[in-house]
């Protein structure tokens, strides 16, 4: 059962060999350091369309309009009409206005201003974290894709080899025993393609869950492997998005601590009446001003201050936190990277690449009798699972790469280029 399973890899070895080069030591593609058109393309699509990106933008608009509403004047005039008519007649009216002179208005801009900016970070970040996990999903969908393609060349190879066991068994050159293993051979490759086919719509499935497109459109993994480490300089720890949050979450909430300070301070009401009375033949012009003043005594808004300081107590700790976990994400992603990349650029130059060669190889020892089709099965078994692992460990190289875009900052300059302006 061991040579049985390991057979219907087989053709995936010697589809990977005819898609990359066949010798291990040609010289590599260079290093990408932008995204593919076809991918800018899919995650530009993915950003108009996903709605965790309209969630964000919706909340970003909704607090550049409360911007602009504590930008407008705290209070607005009252007017204020009397008539009377008894002994003596009145006819007046009046204006009133409470006067900001604590600087409430001035403090809920700040604040708003500050939300905007946490806003802003978070819309940033969305767009960030929707194009890591589609860009992820996007290459495990590429491998299983490219699997179940070379399924279908494992079929054809083990087709071929049923074919070959059964003419040889015809002229003696094999037992019996030899040609019932090719037909087995044969039949698991048929059982393990339709589980690749599942496993392909698995993974498109999950991608279309991510959201953008999941047809045949998509691009294939590239050819070349992304570029070393040391050539993306993160961004400083303050530039990152999810700082840039937390600190402007931590703002937010510092204003508000002021905004409750200064909304326990009372604001006075000037009011100008004027008008006249008339008394019999007599008629007197009155004039009125009057200031009135609340008086704090019922509720002095202590209590909506403690809870200010409070949120911003939480901000400041959420920020430190945020920090250490930056630095941290940081840290895994590029050592997680650098490694997986040394190993699939190490293998890419190593003998165990010539996937083709050593597989035609096999097939030329078989047909000579060099070989018996049990020692055929084994060796093609060990040189087409570590074909796989190499090719799945290109995938997981991607996937790694992605990971240290994000978390050092370069992820949409990977996708735009450097200097873009996504703000709205």
């Amino acid at each position: 059962m061991f040579l049985l399973r390991a057979a219907p890899w087989g053709a995936v070895c010697v589809f990977l060999a005819a898609t990359v080069s066949a010798s291990p030591y040609a010289e590599a593609p260079p290093p990408v350091l932008l995204a593919p058109p076809a991918l800018q393309s899919a995650v530009h699509e993915l950003w108009a369309n996903s709605p965790q990106v309209q969630l964000a933008d919706a909340a970003l608009r909704a607090a550049r309009a409360r911007a602009r509403a504590a930008a407008q004047p705290l209070y607005n005039p009252s007017l204020q009409l009397e008539g009377e008519n008894a002994d003596v007649d009145r006819r007046t009216v009046g204006a009133s206005l409470a006067l900001d002179l604590s600087g409430k208005r001035r403090a809920r801009t700040i604040e708003s201003d500050a939300d905007v900016r946490a806003r802003q970070a978070a819309y940033t970040l969305a767009r960030r974290d929707i194009a890591a996990d589609w860009l992820k999903a996007w290459a495990g969908a590429m491998l299983a894709r490219e699997q179940t393609e070379l399924g279908r060349r494992r079929l054809a190879l083990m087709g071929r080899f049923d074919e070959l066991a059964a003419q040889r068994l015809k002229v003696g050159d094999i037992s019996s025993s030899e040609r019932d293993l090719a037909a087995l051979a044969l039949g698991e490759a048929q059982i393990q393609q339709a589980s690749l086919a599942g496993q392909e719509a698995a993974s498109l499935a999950a991608l279309a869950t991510v959201g953008g497109d999941a047809g045949d459109a998509l691009p294939g993994l590239p050819p070349a492997l992304p570029p070393s480490a040391g050539l993306v300089v993160p961004v400083a720890l303050t530039d990152r998005p999810e700082w840039l949050q937390a600190q402007a979450d931590q703002d937010r909430a510092e204003a508000g601590v002021v905004v409750a300070q200064r909304a326990q301070r009372p604001d006075p009401t000037v009011s100008l009446t004027g008008g006249h009375v008339r008394s019999g033949t007599r008629t007197d012009r009155v004039v009125g001003v009057s200031l009135s003043i609340p008086i704090p005594i019922l509720n002095t808004g202590r209590a909506e201050i403690a809870a200010a300081q409070a949120d911003a107590d939480a901000a400041f700790a959420s920020r430190r936190a945020t920090t250490l976990r930056s630095n941290a994400g940081l840290t895994q992603a590029q050592s997680t990277y650098t490694a997986l990349r040394g190993a699939a650029e190490s293998f890419r130059q190593s003998r165990a690449n010539a996937f083709d060669e050593r597989i035609q190889t096999l097939e030329k020892l078989w047909q000579a009798s060099e070989i018996g089709t049990s020692d055929y099965l084994v060796q093609l078994k060990q040189s087409l699972d570590t074909a796989l692992s190499g090719r799945a460990l290109e995938s997981q190289t991607w996937q790694a790469w992605f990971d240290y875009l994000a978390a050092s900052g370069r992820l949409t300059e990977w996708i735009d280029g450097p200097f873009k302006d996504t703000s709205r």
